[in-house]
């Protein structure tokens, strides 16, 4: 299965690999969905653009919490760090991420397309000015423009938003492109990030699935499945590829 795996990753012309909350959740990073995901925690109506409106200070307190006080702590893991490696290697050509937390530009990736935005950047609503949120005091909220005063939101999206460009056409783009995707901790949930495999699929592309369980894409998309998590499952498939 890992041999396998690698040998149609080391051939592949362009390989591109997908990736969900599962390869972050190894770093600390909880899930949205399932036994300890956030949304048992929190109502998800705040992650809501109309409730973000209405509710701005509370949403904002939400956010500091989960987003900047959590994840502002945690660093990449083993799996980041292969997909840099296979990237520097000439082996991968893009990482897609539904992921927010930029640990794939943290561990060294530099093509990633963040399908769902990122938490490193906050965006003006009003003026649309763009910051990165280490300029951002959040002992004070909401946070407000340096350049018109408007109300200053996470550049990501939030329930009711349209998908970002240039991050959407790319990823659908990278679907016509490749002959091989490697699907890494993503459950095939969350649409319409869920259509991209699909649209590889049905270009031809080789899907490579690791994941502790079966997901959406098991029995329709996948060729070949890795039953493990990320972290242990790309250190085996890096040795099987450092033999090939």
């Amino acid at each position: 299965m890992y041999a396998k795996a690698a040998k149609i990753i080391k051939s592949a012309k362009r390989c591109v690999a997908f990736t969900g909350a599962g390869i972050s959740v190894e770093s600390g990073i909880p899930p949205f969905r399932g036994e300890n995901g956030l949304w048992n925690k929190y109502d998800p109506q705040i992650f809501d653009i109309e409730y973000f409106y209405d509710h701005t200070q509370h949403s904002w307190q939400v956010l500091r919490d989960i987003f900047y006080d959590l994840f502002g702590k945690v660093k990449p893991n083993a799996a980041h760090y292969a997909l840099a490696e296979l990237e520097a290697d000439k082996m991968l050509s893009a990482v897609i991420t539904q992921n927010v937390d930029h640990l794939h530009y943290d561990a060294g990736s530099k093509i990633v397309h963040e399908f769902h935005g990122s938490l490193k950047t906050v965006i003006c609503l009003k003026c649309r000015a763009k910051y990165k949120i280490a300029q951002i005091d959040l002992n004070i909220l909401p946070p407000l423009c340096k350049k018109c005063d408007g109300i200053l939101k996470p550049d990501v999206i939030f329930f009711g938003e349209a998908i970002p460009e240039p991050a959407q056409t790319n990823s659908f783009n990278e679907t016509k492109k490749a002959d091989c995707f490697i699907l890494i901790g993503t459950t095939g949930m969350v649409a319409p990030a869920n259509l991209i495999p699909s649209a590889a699929k049905a270009n031809k592309a080789k899907i490579i699935e690791i994941n502790p369980v079966k997901s959406e894409y098991t029995g329709s998309v996948t060729d070949i499945f890795i039953e493990d998590k990320a972290v242990h499952a790309m250190e085996k498939l890096m040795e099987e590829i450092d033999k090939l």
